[in-house]
């Protein structure tokens, strides 16, 4: 598992060795630099000793070190760059309170950043000699590997968090002696005592985190970079435990890196953002990228007066004036994800805004709606959460009521006005739908953003904040909800709660999927009969993309646990990969979209949806802020619902049918053409039966004629209308009068994206 991967094969490598040190928190101190295309400046991790090694003995220690030797000798030994950098260090004198970490303490480390931009000497870096030599230095030091990519690493040091004013109260010793091996135990203590405080002193923890960030290195450290790993040792050090707990990584992205995106936004102004890379955030900054290592993070992000940084954040950030030309931008997050969710975007956004009447009423109609369906939910929320230990919303009352939370939507100047028309109007009504559905919402605000015409999909969640692509705009509401909803839905399902194994992921799409039919009906405040045609009509469409997207790709890319029985293992360091993680074709697919959504359908239809959407939220009580496999799930439905075991819904027949094999499941083949009976789907046979015979009589007949044969299309939902389309492009011929009948009659410019398409 340790040795070198060839980048250019299918499978994504996570290299970082979390069974022995853990990333708990995240400080980011960076630059946005437009001209140059680069993001520059620092990264603070600090550490926890990993699992693995807390659970050897004394005598286990010797295992333990044999499997570093081991590492040692299957990695490709490279030189070890110290580059000459002076870099300077202040500590902040700021005195503690709620807003830590804004404004003054940001005036602190700009200095340190200018210094470190001018001062950088590259020719230092490349003519540094071989000092991670293993033959000269042994193969017994502890080496550190974070996944990295497409980063100019300058420099890493330890911090000294001990010179941090107060910092004492961390320490069990009275004293220091200064004896040196004393010292560094002292600083792993401090570390340690600060990432395991108790959930209701997080605003003390992420004071010091601020301050330990800001304080002195003490020691450069040995370092050196490989095609997807950034691998760290300290001279002398043999075990994680020693091993130091704060680290600083200076580093600059490259332009071409792969986790972030230079462009120009739809009025041609420069912006930068992280458009969901199938290589994640590892090109931004170096990191541990399994899902295993799930922590918080502070980011302070400095950019050129005129543009707005929008984050993975809880806090709605103010800008700081830092000098004249550059604003200064703070986020931070209390709940523990794993590094892979954290988003950025940095542009001339424009926040769109409407009449604050309007929104407090729509919140107020919204949360009166939903209270009363969310009442029953609340003794599963007195009970005691599951996760590692955060401030969670689910523990707070005030929370639990909160059916609409506080939002923003963002885009370029000049698509305000189509913002205005339909989202900034959806956003109260799919938050509350989704709160009616699923109760207490994970995230305590949200951003939505409208990226750049180069985003490749509709839409990507990531904690505190959504993308959404322009497509969504143009052609009504539905598109623009359903894509909404689908992307709320994964603050449940994909952040608050995760998949273990990233090879899983319909534990994320597949639920979104079925969940964006349930808020979207509820947004819209339909009838159950129009809600059950609505949905029949969606099974559909979607039924028609898996059995061409079945039969035009390979087999191993449509089985949802392409692990099997092995999903969620690692190796002994804590290293895996992910299956066709970067395969070219995956992107394109939608299996575990499609395949997931029938699942989910399937069995809400043989357990009732009442009872499945209660398992649903009993679900997101048991599991949020965990990350979980799929028999996580599975279990709990089936313990639920004890009496469905004896009607052959099992695990072994759920992995068999559903999870572990190619091609169209079996239930599903049986239930396939029932859909064709739905009123809205019969609806649409009328039509395309009227345009075939029309295409017919035009071929064969005058332009006289037809105008007296004139027939009488009726109007269709937007939905309908892929499904006519869909259906008329299977006709060998069209004649080109009515393409052009077809636009006048269905006004096809006007429609929606999906209609278009």
């Amino acid at each position: 598992m340790e040795t070198q991967l060839d980048p250019m094969k299918d499978d994504l490598p996570l290299m970082a060795n979390t069974s022995y040190m853990l990333v708990k928190h995240y400080v980011l101190d960076l630059d946005v630099d437009f001209k140059s295309k680069v993001i520059e400046g620092s990264i603070v991790l600090f550490f926890d000793t990993g699992s693995r090694y807390r659970k050897t003995s004394s005598a286990g220690k010797e295992c333990c070190q044999s499997q570093f030797d081991e590492t040692c000798k299957m990695r490709a030994s490279e030189p070890c760059h110290i580059p000459m950098i002076n870099v300077s260090t202040c500590s902040s004198k700021t005195e503690y309170n709620d807003f830590a970490v804004s404004g003054k303490e940001e005036e602190a480390t700009s200095d340190e950043n200018s210094n470190h931009s001018n001062n950088e000497q590259t020719s230092g870096i490349s003519s540094s000699k071989d000092c991670c030599d293993i033959e000269n230095h042994g193969n017994k030091d502890f080496l550190l590997v974070l996944d990295c990519c497409d980063l100019s690493v300058l420099k890493v040091e330890e911090v000294d968090v001990a010179a941090v004013s107060g910092i004492e109260k961390f320490t069990r010793s009275a004293k220091l002696t200064g004896v040196s091996k004393e010292l560094e135990n002292l600083r792993n203590q401090i570390v340690h005592e600060l990432v395991t405080l108790p959930a209701d002193r997080w605003k003390e923890q992420l004071y010091y985190f601020t301050h330990c960030s800001q304080a002195p290195g003490c020691g450069e450290l040995l370092f050196s970079t490989g095609t997807w790993s950034l691998e760290i040792r300290k001279s002398g050090i043999q075990t994680p435990a020693d091993f130091p707990h704060a680290i600083r990584i200076w580093y600059k992205t490259k332009p071409e890196g792969r986790s972030v995106t230079w462009t120009t936004d739809q009025s041609g102004r420069p912006c930068v953002y992280t458009m969901g890379s199938p290589i994640n955030n590892r090109a931004l900054f170096p990191c541990q990228e399994p899902p295993i290592a799930l922590s918080t993070w502070q980011a302070s992000v400095r950019a050129a007066a005129g543009f707005v940084v929008l984050m993975s954040g809880e806090n709605s950030a103010e800008p700081v004036q830092l000098r004249e030309g550059i604003l200064s931008w703070y986020y931070y997050v209390s709940m523990p994800m794993p590094a892979s969710t954290f988003t950025i975007a940095v542009g001339c956004w424009q926040e769109v805004k409407q009449q604050s009447f309007k929104q407090t009423a729509a919140i107020e109609t919204n949360t009166e709606f939903s209270l009363a369906s969310s009442q029953a939910d609340f003794r599963w929320h007195e009970e005691i959460c599951g996760h590692v230990e955060y401030p969670c919303r689910f523990q707070n009352p005030a929370a639990r009521l909160q059916a609409v939370i506080p939002y923003r939507v963002f885009a370029p100047w000049c698509l305000m006005k189509s913002c205005e028309e339909y989202l900034l109007q959806l956003v109260p009504q799919c938050l509350s739908a989704a709160y009616t559905t699923l109760g207490t919402h994970p995230f305590s605000r949200l951003d939505v953003l409208i990226v750049p015409s180069n985003f490749s999909s509709l839409g990507m969640a990531s904690p505190h904040i959504i993308f959404l692509s322009q497509s969504v705009l143009p052609g009504g509401r539905n598109l623009c909800g359903t894509r909404l909803c689908h992307e709320i839905a994964h603050a449940w399902f994909g952040l608050a709660i995760g998949a273990r194994d990233w090879t899983e992921e319909w534990l994320s799409e597949g639920f979104a999927t079925f969940l964006e039919d349930i808020f979207w009906a509820r947004a819209q405040q339909l009838s159950h009969d129009e809600i059950k045609a609505q949905q029949e009509l969606k099974a559909l469409l979607r039924w028609r993309r898996l059995k061409d997207e079945m039969q035009n790709s390979e087999e191993e890319l449509q089985v949802l646990r392409p692990k099997k029985e092995s999903t969620g293992e690692l190796s002994e360091s804590g290293a895996s990969v992910v299956k066709y993680g970067l395969k070219a074709e995956k992107v394109f697919m939608q299996v575990h979209y499609l395949k997931g959504y029938f699942l989910l359908r399937s069995l809400a239809r043989t357990i009732g949806e009442i009872s499945y959407l209660a398992s649903l939220r009993k679900f997101v009580v048991k599991f949020h802020g965990q990350l979980v496999l799929s028999q996580d799930f599975l279990t709990m439905l089936l313990e639920d619902i004890p009496k469905q075991k004896g009607s052959g819904l099992t695990m072994e027949s759920i992995f068999q049918n559903w999870l572990d094999t190619s091609g169209i499941p079996k239930p599903l083949l049986e239930e396939g053409e029932t859909w064709k009976e739905c009123q809205l789907v019969q609806q649409v046979s009328g039509e395309v039966t009227k345009w075939i015979q029309t295409n017919r009589k035009v071929r064969k007949s005058s332009k006289k004629k037809m105008k007296q044969d004139e027939v009488v299309f009726q109007q269709l939902l937007p939905d309908q209308l892929v499904l006519l389309l869909e259906s008329l492009l299977e006709e060998k011929t069209l004649c080109p009068r009515i393409l052009q009948c077809l636009e006048r009659t269905y006004q096809l410019r006007e429609q929606d994206a999906e209609v278009s398409h």
